[in-house]
């Protein structure tokens, strides 16, 4: 079982920069790819990155591609977005979530998510 609490959204102006974390429970963090998604009102949740358990792997969605930078800290069981350039169309709720595989791009391949955090980008 894995719990993941989010943190780090809020209103920002385009352009500027927001460092998101999900903070994990659970003794085998390292084990789980986990991945960011985000869903904004009336739009199905979205990939935006995925990183493998070791860290050494990493996957974007071609709209935040060198924008956006996923890491995560193993012995922390933290996972972080960097996100840099912000644009009004990033405004969503932004969630981490956990598998038990490599990171996945897709949605269903996950287990476990967070509650969300708002990110709003002004023009």
């Amino acid at each position: 079982q894995v719990q993941l609490v989010e943190s780090g959204g809020g209103l920002v102006q385009a352009g500027g920069s927001l460092r998101l974390s999900c903070a994990a429970s659970g003794r085998t963090f390292s084990s789980y790819g986990m991945g960011w998604f985000r869903q904004a009102p009336g739009k199905e949740r979205a990939f935006v990155a995925a990183i493998s358990g070791s860290g050494s792997s990493t996957y974007y969605a071609d709209s935040v591609k060198g924008r956006f930078t996923i890491s995560r800290d193993n012995a922390k069981k933290t996972l972080y977005l960097q996100m840099n350039s912000l644009k009004p169309e990033d405004t969503a709720v932004y969630y981490c979530a956990a598998q038990r595989g490599y990171g996945s791009t897709s949605k269903y391949e996950y287990e476990y998510w967070g509650q969300g955090t708002q990110v709003t980008v002004s023009s």
